[in-house]
């Protein structure tokens, strides 16, 4: 489990779990799917990040760009090109994947306050 209860192994967040009325099934919401990958890294939770960001990258459109949301097989639904779910890959992709290392982490922040951060995809737990 991570720290919002979730299986460690569960990339797609949702924002509703309810029927909303319209008919259709509600797709995942790619940017708190990515949140939720990267948000507990800085504190030492990496238990399976580097695998739920794999999943997410891999939802992708033919032009490796992101809609709104996605559907469990990877059809993209929403919005498209969506910039803030892009920008929320980033973020994930520069989140400090030696989170057990203080030093790491605080250099992590100060470049990433200057925009000198390098994209990179979070080690899991144990990974090299």
């Amino acid at each position: 489990m991570d720290v919002y209860g979730h299986s460690s192994d569960a990339a797609l967040s949702y924002r509703e779990a309810t029927d909303d009325g319209t008919g259709t099934p509600e797709g995942a919401f790619l940017l708190r799917s990515f949140d939720m990958v990267s948000a507990p890294v800085p504190a030492g939770r990496t238990g399976g990040a580097g695998r739920r960001f794999d999943r997410l990258c891999a939802n992708t459109g033919e032009l490796v760009l992101h809609a709104e949301e996605t559907a469990p097989d990877g059809t993209q639904l929403g919005n498209f090109p969506q910039a803030f779910t892009r920008v929320a890959l980033i973020e994930t992709a520069v989140s400090p994947d030696a989170a057990g290392d203080g030093k790491a982490l605080h250099a992590w922040a100060r470049d990433r306050s200057t925009g000198q951060s390098r994209p990179r995809r979070p080690r899991d737990e144990g990974e090299e």
